[in-house]
């Protein structure tokens, strides 16, 4: 059997990472293998994605992409040095590329990401940064797999750390605005449900036309903006409490927590 990739981790992204594989048609259930340690999750990952192959350890010399959490990097990546992997993408937060090859040796080419959630629906964004030995040949292989839910950009490993303070944390932001403005229109007057239903299909429809316009987020921004209406009384509430600001200081706290994280 010829393996084209193992993700190691079968948690949330990991899942996600597969089944965008497979419906993108990158791979077959045949040509992936899914290392995941805990049983239950084994059993899951078996019964939904029939033929796919599983186990609860690593196997030697493939192509692996790390999906556990941070704290469980060093530990992983322990066992896989000694199964002489070819090139390794790592989607953990905070792992620097340089600790990564200070364990698996310098015969490894390593890549580090930093994707988002929006990839367990297929609308994931994420950055992607190549190690000292990694070519352009991985480069486009590792934005490839990425691609497989959402899009993917090569970037600077110095640029992760903004990279996750923008899109890595990003949704977390557009949630919470969500939660203050179902709160809002519950006070103003109408239902939970009714706020839910109106918020969600307004953030989603200001997403789409923010993503298919020719215009930038300013220009969209000024059309629905008529002088002394609505909207405007809006934006000057916001413009009053630096909501520019406040989004600026979440940015940049992200951002310093991802370069702690990594030191």
């Amino acid at each position: 059997m010829s393996f084209r990739l193992q993700i190691i981790g079968g948690g949330n992204m990991g899942e996600a990472l597969l089944r965008g594989l497979l419906k993108n048609n990158w791979a077959s259930e045949d040509e992936l293998h899914v290392v995941e340690p805990v049983s239950e999750r084994r059993d899951y990952l078996a019964a939904t994605i029939p033929g796919i192959s599983i186990s609860e350890e690593p196997l030697s010399e493939l192509d692996s992409l790390i999906a556990v959490k941070p704290d469980k990097v060093s530990e992983a990546l322990e066992v896989l040095s000694k199964l002489n992997p070819v090139r390794v993408l790592s989607i953990a937060a905070g792992v620097r590329v340089s600790s990564m090859e200070k364990i698996l040796g310098e015969n490894v080419r390593v890549l580090r990401a930093m994707p988002n959630t929006p990839a367990l629906i297929g609308k994931g964004s994420a950055g992607v940064a190549a190690g000292s030995s990694a070519t352009d040949e991985d480069l486009i292989w590792a934005v490839e797999i990425l691609s497989a839910v959402g899009s993917a950009m090569v970037v600077e490993e110095s640029q992760l750390d903004a990279v996750t303070g923008l899109s890595g944390s990003g949704p977390a932001y557009l949630f919470f605005l969500a939660e203050a403005l179902i709160d809002a229109g519950c006070e103003v007057g109408l239902s939970k449900d009714e706020a839910k239903s109106l918020v969600e299909q307004t953030l989603l429809g200001a997403a789409t036309l923010l993503y298919e316009s020719d215009d930038p987020a300013e220009v969209l921004r000024r059309k629905v903006t008529s002088k002394g209406g609505t909207t405007a009384a809006a934006i000057e509430v916001f413009e009053n409490a630096s909501f520019r600001e406040t989004i600026r200081a979440a940015v940049f706290a992200a951002t310093e927590r991802s370069l702690q994280l990594g030191d």
